[in-house]
């Protein structure tokens, strides 16, 4: 993804007349190549965590993409998309419940099971106090996330809600907020 090494690598070879090997070590043009890395790995370091911390929306939204999808890409009542979120926020319970049952008895809990506890009370969390998705009562919405295919700028074109426990729904905008 990042380009800035072979950028100078390349003017470094047309200035040298392509004799990039036998540079001293500390020549002005190593430690330019030296930055570029640096550069380079710096970027593609931020770049993995973005992916990283997007990732969970990402999933997210595919998830309500496929409950359109089969909804024929019509738009959803209330009541459907909270079975919806429902549904997505105890995804997870089976495979807990399994990794429970699997721990002896007085045995610390997993790493593994500790990180899906957390996850499990954050998505119950988010449920209760508010739940981020796309606006899936709005048809326009619907149609365009059955055209999303994975890019994340795509999705500043949805329009956004937060649909509570309770039945109500708020707008919101994207990215999401966090505390």
């Amino acid at each position: 993804m990042p380009k800035t090494l072979e950028k100078a690598r390349k003017a470094i070879a047309k200035k040298r007349g392509g004799a990039i090997e036998a540079l001293h070590a500390k020549s002005r043009d190593s430690r330019r190549l030296h930055k570029a890395q640096v550069r380079d790995d710096r970027l593609e370091k931020m770049s993995e965590a973005r992916r990283k911390r997007d990732q969970p929306l990402i999933t997210r939204i595919a998830f309500f993409q496929e409950a359109t999808r089969e909804n024929e890409n019509k738009p959803l009542e209330l009541s459907a998309i909270q079975k919806k979120i429902a549904e997505f926020c105890h995804q997870h319970d089976e495979e807990y419940h399994e990794i429970k049952k699997a721990r002896r008895q007085g045995r610390p809990p997993s790493a593994k099971e500790d990180l899906l506890r957390m996850k499990m009370e954050a998505l119950h969390k988010e449920e209760r106090d508010g739940f981020y998705l796309p606006d899936l009562t709005n048809e326009k919405t619907t149609e365009m996330l059955d055209r999303w295919d994975g890019n994340w700028a795509f999705l500043t074109n949805l329009t956004w809600v937060k649909i509570q426990s309770s039945g109500r729904s708020a707008p919101a905008s994207f990215p999401p907020q966090t505390n």
